[in-house]
C-alpha cells in the first residue's frame, strides 16, 4: 500500500499537480527525455494520492500503447505543432484524448480536469486552446476517427514492424497481442500447495482462472492486486508471466548443485529455481544494486536463501574475486540476458518509443560478451540456459548460432517442453515464444551443454 501524505507533508509545488498534470509530465519525460515508465511511475507515487495511482498508471501506459493514433488526431485539431516549452500542452492533449477515447470517465469531467491542469503546469495561457481542441474533438469525433482509422494501424515504430515482417509470417499476431493489455499469470509454489488446491482458494473468492500444460501456472481472467492473492505474503504464489515460468523448469536445477542466476532482478526466476531445488547453492547476480533489493524482498517473502551479488555478468572474475570464490565453477547457469524487451511490449508499451533500431546492435554485442564470459565459469557437462524477453532473431537464434560456431565445446540441447508448446515454436534454433493475447509474453530459450575434453 502506498503512503498517504497529508497536505502539511507535501511541498506546495507537489500539491498543485493533479493526476492529469502529473500524467502529462510523465509522458513528456518518456517522449522527450527517453525515461521509462518503470522509473517514472514509482517516482510519481509520492506526488499523487494512493487512490489516484491506478488512474495515473492507466493514462500513462494507455497513451504509450496507442500513441500514434492520438498523435494523428492532434494533427487534425491543432494548426501549429506545440514544440519546445509548449510540449507539455501537447502531452496534456494526449491525456485528454486518451480519457475521452478509452476511459469511462464522463466526457465533461474529463475535459474539465484536463483544462484545469493547465494552471498547475504553468500553462494557463493555453487553457482556451486545450478546452477548444477537446470540445471540437467531441463534436467532430466520428468524422475525425473515420479518417484516422481508415487504414489498420500497427501502433508500433516502422523499424520494429519491418524486423517482424522479415522473421515472422504471422507478424500481425505479434502486433495484435502487443496492443492488448497484458494478462496476469501466477506461479503456484507447489512446495506449499498443489495447483488445484490453490485454484480452489481463488475460486472461493470468485476469482476465475485458466490452466495450461505448465504444471505451476494459473492465468487470471481479471488482474488483481497481490494483496488479494491467498498466501501471497507467505510465499505461496508469485506473479510471473506464463512463458517466463518455463525458465527454471528448462534449467532443471538439482539439490546441492552450484547455480548462477545471471541478470537475476527482480528475482522471479531465482525463487523458482529454489522452489524446484531448495538445497541448491544459488547465486543471484545483477549489475544494478537498487534492483537487487527486489531480489532480496522476494527471497525473504518465499523464505529462501541465496547469495545476492552486485556485479557485471560480462566480467565474472571481478565479483568472484571480491567474494573470494575465484575458483568456483557452476553446474548450471541461467542467463536471462539484457535485451530489447520487445517480447514484453504489452507490459511496457513505452518500449516502443524508447527503444531505437541502433540499440539492437549494441545489445547483441553485450549478449555475446556475457555468453563468452560466463561459459568459462561453467563446469564440464554443465548446462547454460540462454533466455531473453525479445522477439528479434539477432538477439536470439542468430546469437546462439554464432556462439555455437565460435565455441567448439558448446552443444545445443533439445528443450523438454510439452507437445502442445513445442508445436508453437517460431525458431529454427532454440525456442521462440511469441506474445499471445490470452497467453504468455514473447520469450526465447536455448539450452547449451559444455562438452568434456
Amino acid at each position: 500500500m502506498e503512503k498517504q501524505y497529508s497536505s502539511k507533508k507535501i511541498p506546495p509545488k507537489t500539491t498543485a499537480l493533479s493526476t492529469r498534470a502529473m500524467a502529462a509530465k510523465v509522458i513528456l519525460q518518456v517522449l522527450d527525455e527517453g525515461k521509462s515508465l518503470s522509473t517514472l511511475i514509482p517516482e510519481a507515487q509520492s506526488s499523487v494520492k494512493a487512490q489516484d495511482l491506478p488512474l495515473l498508471q492507466e493514462i500513462c501506459f494507455g497513451i504509450c500503447r496507442v500513441l500514434p493514433r492520438l498523435e494523428q488526431i492532434i494533427k487534425r485539431l491543432v494548426d501549429k505543432p506545440l514544440k519546445g516549452k509548449t510540449r507539455i500542452v501537447h502531452c496534456l492533449l494526449l491525456v485528454g484524448l486518451y480519457q475521452l477515447l478509452y476511459m469511462r470517465i464522463p466526457a465533461h469531467a474529463a475535459v474539465d480536469e484536463v483544462v484545469n491542469a493547465t494552471k498547475s503546469l504553468k500553462s494557463d495561457s493555453f487553457r482556451g486552446l486545450v478546452n477548444g481542441v477537446l470540445r471540437r474533438f467531441l463534436r467532430e469525433q466520428d468524422d475525425i476517427l473515420a479518417i484516422v482509422d481508415k487504414h489498420w494501424q500497427t501502433l508500433h515504430p516502422d523499424w520494429f514492424v519491418n524486423k517482424l515482417k522479415k522473421s515472422y509470417p504471422n507478424w500481425r499476431e505479434i502486433i495484435d497481442a502487443n496492443n492488448q493489455k497484458p494478462p496476469m499469470w501466477l506461479r503456484v509454489n507447489t512446495q506449499k500447495n498443489s495447483l488445484e488446491t490453490y485454484r480452489t482458494l481463488l475460486a472461493a473468492q470468485q476469482t476465475e482462472t485458466q490452466v495450461t500444460s505448465h504444471p505451476q501456472a494459473l492465468g487470471l481472467t481479471q488482474p488483481t492486486a497481490v494483496q488479494n492473492l491467498p498466501l501471497f505474503a507467505e510465499g505461496g504464489v508469485t506473479v510471473q508471466d506464463l512463458h517466463a515460468q518455463w525458465a527454471a523448469l528448462l534449467l532443471q536445477p538439482q539439490n546441492h548443485e552450484v547455480i548462477l542466476d545471471a541478470c537475476a532482478a527482480p528475482g522471479g526466476k531465482t525463487t523458482h529455481i529454489l522452489e524446484l531445488a531448495p538445497q541448491a547453492d544459488v547465486m543471484a547476480l545483477d549489475v544494478e544494486e537498487n534492483r537487487l533489493q527486489r531480489v532480496k524482498e522476494n527471497l525473504a517473502r518465499m523464505q529462501q536463501q541465496a547469495t545476492v551479488v552486485c556485479g557485471d555478468a560480462a566480467n565474472p572474475q571481478a565479483w568472484l574475486d571480491k567474494l573470494g570464490k575465484s575458483a568456483v565453477r557452476f553446474d548450471r547457469i541461467l542467463l536471462d540476458a539484457p535485451c530489447s524487451a520487445t517480447g514484453v511490449i504489452r507490459r511496457h508499451p513505452d518500449i516502443k518509443w524508447l527503444r531505437k533500431e541502433a540499440d539492437i546492435k549494441q545489445l547483441v554485442a553485450l549478449q555475446g560478451q556475457i555468453l563468452d564470459a560466463l561459459w568459462h565459469y561453467l563446469k564440464p557437462n554443465g548446462v547454460l540456459l540462454y533466455a531473453t524477453c525479445s522477439v528479434l532473431a539477432e538477439e536470439n537464434s542468430q546469437q546462439i548460432e554464432r556462439f555455437l560456431q565460435n565455441t567448439p565445446d558448446a552443444q545445443l540441447l533439445p528443450l523438454d517442453l510439452p507437445p502442445d508448446v513445442l508445436e508453437r515454436n517460431q525458431s529454427a534454433v532454440g525456442f521462440q515464444f511469441i506474445p499471445q493475447i490470452d497467453g504468455g509474453d514473447g520469450f526465447y530459450y536455448a539450452k547449451l551443454v559444455k562438452r568434456q575434453g
